[in-house]
């Protein structure tokens, strides 16, 4: 076995000097610069040419970077040009998070705009199902319903109505400017022909012209004086049962 000499793990000499201080500094300044990943000073090394001492000359690209916007800053073992802490704020961007409505909410927000003040049960009973409270929370997080009054029924449930946020972004003045049933036909939102023993373009003028109606609160219960007169010709109509 031969004996290592002293001077094995000496640089190995080359044929060319290696670059002055100055130059290896710029040189690990672009590496730095190019790279997202922390370098290690042996990766500088062996990027450098040979002779190099990349641990000097990222030392002294340290100092010069000191009291700068950006700083040469230490991760583990190895090196990375870093934003200076105290500028951190300006990197900052606030971003609008898209945050797309499940069908359940949809339905939901609908039977809310449409038949406002509603109940829990009331939606429920429109759409044939339950009503998680998650659908409920994420409405009221969006900020485009709220808690109602309650009914002056047994219970007392709470009811819930649109905001002034959700006329905001639907580009309404009020409740009653939602479209009609006309309105989202046209377009194309609905079908234009309705199944079997659904409301014909009659039933549907009507049902449109009494959407305002749907925003007042409750009035009488009186009969108008058309069906009060049809009650009384079928009163008299009817056979004698005596």
């Amino acid at each position: 076995m031969t004996d290592t000499p002293d001077n094995a793990k000496a640089p190995r000499e080359t044929l060319f000097e290696a670059p002055p201080l100055d130059e290896q500094e710029r040189m690990v300044e672009a590496i730095l610069f190019a790279t997202a990943d922390p370098v290690s000073v042996a990766d500088l090394n062996a990027r450098m040419p040979h002779g190099s001492d990349g641990q000097a000359a990222v030392t002294a690209l340290r100092k010069r970077y000191e009291g700068r916007g950006v700083q040469v800053v230490r991760v583990g073992d190895a090196w990375a040009i870093r934003t200076a802490p105290d500028l951190g704020f300006l990197m900052q961007k606030e971003t609008v998070e898209t945050r797309k409505l499940s069908r359940a909410a949809i339905e939901t927000l609908a039977i809310i705009a449409y038949h406002q003040p509603v109940t829990r049960a009331e939606i429920e009973e429109v759409r044939g199902v339950s009503v998680s409270r998650g659908t409920i929370d994420q409405l009221l997080e969006l900020d485009w319903i709220r808690f109602g009054r309650r009914k002056m029924t047994p219970g007392r449930p709470v009811t819930f109505v649109v905001t002034p946020n959700f006329l905001d972004h639907f580009g309404l003045e009020t409740a009653r400017d939602l479209p009609g049933l006309k309105e989202l036909r046209a377009a194309g939102l609905l079908d234009n022909r309705p199944p079997p023993g659904a409301p014909g373009e009659e039933d549907a003028d009507a049902q449109d012209a009494s959407q305002v109606d749907m925003f007042e609160d409750a009035g009488g219960t009186d009969l108008p004086d058309d069906q009060d007169h049809d009650d009384q010709d079928h009163d008299d109509a009817a056979p004698d049962q005596n």
